[in-house]
């Protein structure tokens, strides 16, 4: 290679490496200001939600809401926890005149949907004069309808997705593909019964049989919740299939007995509740739980964005 060329050669490289320096500075200031605006959004967010709770205060006669938009399970904001504190948020406050739960949730763990319905049969107990009704927005199914079970009276879109009365438990068998690779599970257990269900061995027909039981456990507890919420406006006599698991539009629910009649939030809250003024009872999570969630999806989302664009200006 002549001298000439070299230095070429040696310039290009130094204009590449200047160019790909100018492009990650460029990521990290876009990283950078969207942090920063997420965590100004999030603040002002909390700022918000903070002078609106303080407002509640001072509101007259009105509907009290609390939602359940999320699968039900520990570590969401339909959280037994969450929605807990927000129906005892809702039964407290002055002026209720009615309190709505807000659903719309795939269902989620068997142990918190429970312990919701429980909460609302108990503070039905204890505040008889404030009725509670359940709204199916577009899914109410599994977790989500047996918690609706618990209310005076369920109401539902004409095409929402109710039901799935059942209990489900998933896996997968790998024993012959690890054969088929040349691999061999080992496993050791004090209890014999300790390597239960183990994907990677053969299925043992006791085990079945005791997973069996236990999700039969489940399902019944299921159905006996739905039978004390629903009582006597069930179809059971006609309807072989109701704790199945099968689902059924709003339309179809309303026959079956499993839910009431056609409404939404502000329908329940003006011709049933009749205040049509409607709070928000709904527990937020604490401020770092919110901002870390919005902070990693818009700094991820804003990356992708970004790394898409530089890509395509490299090619």
């Amino acid at each position: 290679m002549s001298d000439q060329a070299w230095e070429r050669a040696a310039l290009r490289e130094i204009l590449d490496e200047a160019l790909r320096e100018r492009r990650r500075n460029r990521l990290w200031r876009i990283i950078t200001r969207i942090a920063l605006v997420v965590a100004i959004l999030v603040l002002a967010i909390s700022i918000t939600q903070c002078a609106m709770t303080t407002d509640k205060e001072e509101v007259g006669p009105h509907t009290a809401e609390v939602r359940i938009n999320e699968p039900i399970m520990s570590d969401s904001a339909s959280s037994a926890d969450n929605v807990i504190k927000g129906l005892n948020a809702a039964f407290e406050a002055d002026d209720v005149a009615g309190v709505v739960l807000r659903i719309n949730t795939p269902g989620g763990s068997p142990v918190h949907s429970q312990r919701i319905y429980d909460e609302i049969k108990r503070l039905r107990d204890e505040h008889p004069d404030i009725p509670v009704h359940a709204v199916i927005d577009d899914i109410g199914v599994s977790g989500g309808y047996f918690v609706a079970a618990a209310a005076d009276k369920i109401h539902v879109g004409g095409s929402s997705v109710v039901g799935s009365i059942g209990v489900i438990a998933g896996s997968f068998g790998a024993e012959e593909a690890l054969e088929k690779l040349g691999l061999e599970r080992r496993v050791h257990t004090a209890g014999e019964d300790k390597a239960f269900l183990d994907p990677f061995s053969p299925l043992r027909d006791d085990h079945v049989e005791h997973l069996r039981l236990m999700l039969e456990d489940m399902h019944q507890q299921f159905i006996d919740a739905v039978r004390e919420g629903r009582g006597e406006r069930l179809d059971e006599e006609n309807n072989e299939d109701l704790f199945s698991g099968l689902v059924w539009t709003g339309a179809q629910s309303i026959e079956l007995g499993l839910a009431d009649e056609i409404g939404s939030v502000s329908s329940v809250a003006r011709d049933v509740i009749g205040e049509e003024e409607v709070v928000d009872y709904t527990a937020k999570r604490d401020f770092f739980t919110e901002l870390s969630e919005q902070f990693g999806i818009s700094v991820g989302q804003g990356l992708y964005y970004t790394l898409k664009r530089l890509e395509y200006q490299v090619h």
